[in-house]
């Protein structure tokens, strides 16, 4: 990862300690409740022995520190090229994401340097200034925890206007969508941010709405073999997902995901495209959706 050892926690950890020393600040207890701000819980059992020691030399004995100047943390020209290429993105205009002194800095890759499989062609129009004002009304009413009125075309292409509570933004890749997942009017539970015409921010209070209950998850758990790069490739495909993983084997892992019930059809294509290199272990239920997929599948195959 390009910024994982630069700008990882112990880093800015250890930069923080060492500019409340240059700044003669640093104390026993200062020095404690930085590193555990700033990093994890458990590093007190190794940053601060390291500094206090003098085994990294960037502390003394008093807590003073030969370094005369308060670290800075430059970005390399690896970092900029990247933070150039994300800002490139289309989707990044959507949160007016800015960041100053890369006009000159070249790319590390573009949008034509990468070939998409498997991914719908008719996805939303994000340089669209109707569009990236109706993302970022969104996303501000969702912070707020505002209701908004909706003005949005149908599936049947009829133009229709519905009062909702916003709850969260989902993308999916697949379809190169942003979906609003809202409550307030069931059949409108969820609203593609691409048909949405219109929408403001309701000013009148007085229209109530009962918190829905949780939606059930589900989970999957999955053996796989880690041949053909297989490993990266599934935590690569799946990384969106709540998901645990442990080793069993030599080159065998045991993986578990947690998904929605509506993402259900979907997670069994995608499992069924990494082929023998992955095999559903449970529940029995979904073993029972891949086989059930795999004959419907065997009756279209040719002689």
């Amino acid at each position: 990862m390009i910024f994982s050892e630069l700008y990882s926690a112990y880093y800015n950890a250890v930069a923080k300690i060492i500019a409340q020393a240059v700044k003669g600040e640093l104390d026993e207890k200062s020095l404690s409740e930085t590193v555990k701000q700033a990093a994890f819980s458990e590093s007190s059992l190794s940053v601060v022995p390291a500094l206090k020691g003098e085994k990294w030399q960037l502390l003394r004995n008093d807590l003073s520190t030969p370094i005369k100047h308060i670290p800075a943390l430059p970005l390399t020209v690896l970092q900029k090229r990247w933070l150039k290429s994300m800002l490139l993105d289309k989707r990044i205009a959507l949160f007016g994401l800015q960041i100053k002194g890369l006009e000159d800095t070249l790319p590390l890759f573009t949008e034509q340097d990468i070939c998409v499989y498997d991914k719908y062609q008719d996805g939303d129009d994000y340089e669209s200034p109707e569009y990236i004002a109706n993302f970022r009304l969104i996303l501000s009413a969702l912070r707020e925890k505002r209701r908004i009125a909706v003005t949005m075309i149908t599936r049947r292409n009829l133009k229709t206007r519905v009062t909702v509570m916003p709850q969260r933004l989902e993308y999916s890749e697949k379809d190169d969508k942003f979906r609003l997942i809202c409550h307030g009017f069931r059949e409108y539970s969820v609203i593609n941010l691409g048909r949405i015409t219109e929408c403001a921010i309701c000013e009148n209070d007085s229209i109530a709405f009962s918190m829905p209950k949780p939606k059930e998850k589900r989970s999957v758990t999955l053996e796989l073999t880690d041949e053909r790069n297989a490993l990266e490739r599934v935590m690569l495909h799946f990384a969106h997902f709540e998901k645990q993983a442990e080793r069993i084997g030599e080159s065998r892992y045991k993986l578990t995901l947690v998904y929605d019930p509506d993402d259900e059809t979907e997670l069994v294509i995608r499992i069924l495209s990494f082929g023998p290199m992955v095999r559903v272990v449970s529940p029995a239920r979904f073993v029972g959706l891949i086989k059930e997929r795999l004959l419907k599948q065997s009756k279209f195959n040719l002689d």
